[in-house]
């Protein structure tokens, strides 16, 4: 699509320098919502408003000066718009020949860090946890996807007093140590129990108190407990990342910040940039409209900023980067707004961008880590696994167990992050694994069903050439064609606006688009140079699907 966009756009150029005598340097063709419209459209209303004429006068003029393009078939002005419509050939050629070019590369390798998954340790790891990496992953693709170079970072709260709530809790009930036990995922359990436990024991917080003291003198029987089970969660973490399939090139964690973190706020204490208030140390931001951000209790004990300021100046002292961006839930919004403004005060003026994103709920209402009525992930995991065990042993009795279970795993990775995708960011998630494990609606497994239909169409049709001359002349064709032309401009656009779900609601509406086609037209029966095209559009839409679910971390299976 983008080079017939380009050849439009210069001939209409053209056209406005001999008509008008200015030059069009901002026009932009959208795809109109209906295809009555046109399969492309000028507005007309920015052209008007630098002329100073009518939008419709404009494009009567323009229509009535067009010269013929071999990519349009036809052009009418209706109202204020100026509408294109193409030739479906034409534009299938273009999309099987210059599909990777499709994508524009805005970012032109620029170096980007994006830090996601940042979990505590000694926690549990649930469902909210997996919003944010599929949503991190998603993004790092889909900015790869458009040139930048992004490195993939986490940053892990291994340091905080929950660390001790949860050693406490082993001190009452240890973990079984025996092999296979995964203590990772139990720690997260304890860590559960140790807070109801606290709610109303005095004495036991000020134990947890003392265990806190001893942890940050890094030393003593508790510090060592903490070291222990630190690894404990660590791994565990890379286990599920690992079966997510995600990768990082680096993890931070703040045990090792927090020290030069103090450091560092006394010397800006000394320069005057931090102030202490009532005993805390302050940054003053009510000149930007963003209040106080408090840096150290009155106690001296360290708050966020602390080990964050620290991990800032490790980024950009260690990576030349143009921009950090940070997938946190958005409850902490304000909190990054004064983070990135006391780091523009300290004179790093790169871009810095928190990608906000919602809770996710149970159709029975909100989580809690602390109330424990939280999708623990491993178990969220085996329960969709165990469902799409026994739904692919009803598809295929022939199948062995290893083959089952290979392409029940993959389903499940795949239907995990979906749901966390495609939904906006900023939208409420109400996760439902029965509807998430559907086979017919806006999910996963309907997009890996309709991979898989055409696999195997491909394969019934053994070997098979190209078209010498595509004929795509059914409206379903012509459908999918538009579609599929779509597609570097929903990458881009996803991109741009960091949001993935716009990259999975064109997935779906191009699998619709392509049953919608196989219902309807017959391909395998088909007269010789009919069936070669609609092989070609079938592939093509196979091709599309593959690359838009390995941007957004989802492998395509080959057959369900």
């Amino acid at each position: 699509m983008e080079l017939i966009k380009q050849a439009i756009l210069k001939q209409l150029a053209s056209i406005i320098k001999a008509k008008f005598e200015i030059d069009a340097v901002n026009l932009d063709l959208v795809y109109p919502v209906f295809g009555h419209q046109g399969d492309l459209s000028l507005p007309c209303f920015s052209l008007a408003k630098s002329l100073g004429q009518a939008p419709m006068a404009i494009a009567k003029v323009l229509a009535e000066n067009w010269t013929t393009l071999d990519s349009v078939s036809e052009l009418k002005a209706e109202g204020p718009y100026l509408n294109f419509y193409l030739q479906t050939d034409r534009l299938a050629r273009e999309l099987f020949t210059n599909f990777d070019q499709s994508v524009r590369n805005v970012g032109a390798g620029a170096k980007v860090m994006l830090e996601f998954a940042n979990g505590n340790t000694h926690k549990e790891f649930h469902i909210g946890h997996l919003r944010n990496v599929a949503y991190g992953q998603a993004v790092l693709g889909l900015l790869g996807a458009v040139g930048y170079d992004v490195i993939p970072v986490s940053y892990v709260n291994d340091f905080g007093i929950h660390t001790a709530k949860t050693i406490w809790q082993l001190q009452q009930d240890p973990i079984d140590d025996q092999a296979g036990v995964n203590r990772g995922y139990y720690l997260g359990k304890a860590y559960a129990e140790a807070v109801a436990k606290l709610n109303d024991n005095p004495e036991a917080k000020l134990a947890v108190g003392q265990i806190m003291t001893e942890i940050e003198s890094r030393q003593g029987a508790n510090y060592e407990l903490w070291q222990t089970t630190r690894q404990w969660s660590v791994d565990y973490f890379k286990s599920i990342y690992a079966k997510l399939n995600i990768n990082f090139d680096k993890f931070y964690f703040e045990s090792d910040l927090i020290d030069q973190g103090k450091l560092f706020v006394t010397d800006l204490l000394e320069r005057g940039i931090l102030t202490v208030s009532q005993g805390a140390v302050i940054a003053d931001l009510s000149a930007e409209d963003l209040g106080v951000l408090v840096v150290l209790r009155q106690d001296g004990t360290a708050l966020y900023p602390v080990a964050d300021l620290a991990l800032a100046v490790e980024k950009f002292a260690t990576t030349d980067l143009t921009q950090s961006i940070m997938v946190v839930d958005k409850r902490q919004s304000l909190y990054f707004k004064q983070l990135f403004a006391l780091l523009h005060k300290l004179g790093y003026q790169q871009s810095m961008i928190h990608l906000p994103y919602d809770v996710v709920t149970l159709p029975s209402g909100m989580m809690s880590s602390r109330l424990g009525n939280v999708i623990l992930f491993t178990d969220l995991y085996q329960q969709c696994q165990d469902k799409l065990i026994a739904e692919t042993k009803l598809r295929h009795a022939d199948w062995s167990g290893e083959q089952i279970k290979a392409v029940a795993e993959k389903l499940t990775v795949a239907t995990l992050k979906f749901e966390m995708i495609k939904v906006g960011a900023e939208k409420i998630i109400t996760f439902n694994i029965d509807e998430a494990l559907r086979f017919d609606g806006y999910t996963a497994a309907y997009l890996q069903y309709t991979g898989a239909r055409i696999n195997s169409l491909l394969t019934k049709a053994g070997d098979w050439s190209p078209a010498q001359a595509l004929q795509l002349a059914q409206s379903q064709e012509k459908a999918l064609v538009l579609i599929l032309a779509k597609y570097g401009d929903i990458v881009n656009q996803s991109a741009l606006n960091y949001e993935p779900s716009e990259l999975t609601q064109y997935l779906f509406d191009l699998a619709q688009a392509f049953n919608d086609f196989y219902q309807s037209c017959q391909i395998l029966s088909a007269e010789s140079e009919v069936r070669a095209s609609r092989l070609q559009l079938s592939a093509q839409v196979g091709r599309t699907l593959r690359a838009g679910l390995a941007i957004l971390g989802i492998e395509i299976v080959q057959e369900m």
